[in-house]
């Protein structure tokens, strides 16, 4: 059972699969199945809504990936680049059966599912791109090819993660009197401000349920030489999505290639060309002393990446599509449900 509350009409189940116990919601069980990948420092309990909202002859399964939620919180293994976490949910699908299905990632979820095109894309009837991360990952990389900044993965990495932020999840922090506090960094970052989701006391929840430490959130790191002085280490998610290991760009080569729509909001912090979460962009703004100026390391333009990738992809013999919504931030699907849907199911 879920340990936070669900919506009428969403059942919480744990799957026992060959490779971990993971837990899940599903709405309906008939139909064809859309698996839903939450972003980091989330669960499964953010698609709730949306799996309620699928049309007729659909039905919705939301995992909590490892390191979140209920599910078995094993080590993320950081040098497969998230390709544990690919193949977790390709196993979940072929312990329930599932021979074909339609694939919805939001931010770090949106690079497992990239990465999951990778392992099997026959499998894949199509993929909706819900404010991914880059194809390159999050921080460490420059230009629209991706290029390391560093040769050690730097800046990138679990010593980027703050640490007020990540001691507060750990304390299951539910107040909003400092800054970093998670419920300030959800109405600050998520969602456009001043934009207060109804369910937010579960989000909150969904949050919290983030697995801190070196083997999830944020990860281990090592010394560098390079600025600011840490690189990724080999556990956790944040050294997991660096570009020191992950890089899901060979999508641009995959046969057969589903229909992608990348949709994301206008106003979105945590993922843009200038990302709030990006160590180099901080620095770029004075945040984080010792910068080194944007000639050695540049803010990473993950837009752009993604933008480039999807081209190739589809003069590459895919198809794809870009909307972003105005007036919204970095949870389209919670923030703006009609508008969303009304792209999201055309590309079902």
């Amino acid at each position: 059972m879920s340990s936070i509350p669900t919506l009428d009409g969403i059942t919480s189940q744990t799957i026992q699969t060959d490779r971990l116990k993971q837990h899940i919601l599903t709405s309906g069980d008939s139909g064809t199945p859309v698996i839903f990948i939450h972003g980091n420092c989330s669960s499964a309990t953010f698609w709730e809504e949306t799996m309620l909202r699928l049309p007729a002859g659909y039905y919705g399964i939301a995992p909590d990936q490892r390191g979140y939620g209920d599910t078995e919180p094993l080590t993320i293994d950081a040098t497969q680049g998230l390709d544990d976490m690919a193949a977790d949910i390709r196993a979940l699908a072929q312990t329930l059966g599932l021979e074909k299905y339609h694939l919805v990632g939001h931010s770090m979820g949106g690079n497992v599912a990239m990465k999951m095109l990778l392992l099997n894309s026959a499998e894949i009837l199509s993929l909706t791109l819900v404010a991914t991360g880059s194809p390159y990952g999050y921080s460490g990389s420059m230009g629209e090819d991706g290029a390391p900044v560093f040769a050690d993965g730097a800046p990138a990495g679990g010593g980027g993660g703050n640490p007020d932020f990540i001691r507060m999840i750990a304390e299951n922090e539910r107040g909003d009197e400092n800054q970093m506090a998670p419920r300030n960094v959800m109405r600050a970052f998520y969602y456009k401000p001043p934009f207060i989701p109804e369910r937010e006391e579960d989000l909150l929840s969904s949050l919290l349920s983030t697995h801190t430490g070196e083997a999830h959130y944020p990860g281990n790191f090592v010394a560098s030489e390079n600025w600011p002085t840490v690189a990724p280490g080999d556990t956790g998610i944040l050294n997991a999505l660096s570009r020191h290991y992950y890089d899901a760009s060979g999508i641009v080569n995959i046969d057969p290639k589903p229909p992608i729509l990348w949709i994301r909001g206008a106003d979105d912090q945590i993922v843009s060309d200038m990302a709030m979460f990006d160590i180099a962009a901080l620095g770029a703004l004075g945040a984080v002393p010792g910068y080194p100026g944007t000639d050695v390391c540049p803010p990473q333009p993950m837009i752009a990446q993604t933008r480039a990738v999807l081209e190739q992809y589809a003069a590459n013999g895919g198809s794809y599509s870009e909307v972003v919504l105005a007036e919204t931030g970095h949870t389209p699907y919670i923030e703006k449900p009609a508008e969303f849907d009304q792209h999201f199911h055309k590309n079902l």
